[in-house]
């Protein structure tokens, strides 16, 4: 069994959408990134360089999110979750989860989210 750091509502303004009127103007993202790995040793010295340092997740997220213009939510998560897996070696299982509270539909609405699970191969 694997132990979870989730960074929750990490918010980012980007230009993201399937139009091009939509990637006009920069767009409310909402990301949940949940990261499955072994805590132990880091807890267990209580030292940051044994962890994943979340900091650094949560910069490396906002790279994607605001380095890029996506027409999908789903482009994003795929991105973010292929970032992490590949730039965190600890990391074993990444759950991504973008949400587009804004989105623009006609309707009353709470949230357009997707959330993916990718594994380490």
């Amino acid at each position: 069994m694997m132990d979870r750091v989730k960074l929750e509502g990490m918010e980012f303004f980007a230009s993201h959408g399937c139009e091009a009127e939509e990637r006009k103007y920069r767009q409310r993202i909402i990301v949940d990134v949940a990261m499955y790995y072994d805590v132990a040793e880091a807890a267990r010295h209580d030292d940051i360089k044994r962890a994943v340092d979340y900091a650094a997740v949560f910069d490396t997220v906002r790279g994607v999110c605001e380095g890029h213009s996506f027409a999908l939510i789903e482009t994003i998560a795929e991105s973010v979750a292929s970032v992490v897996l590949e730039k965190y070696a600890p990391i074993k299982k990444v759950r991504v989860t973008v949400h587009k509270p804004d989105a623009p539909l006609s309707g009353k609405f709470a949230d357009v989210n997707v959330a993916i699970s990718r594994e380490r191969a």
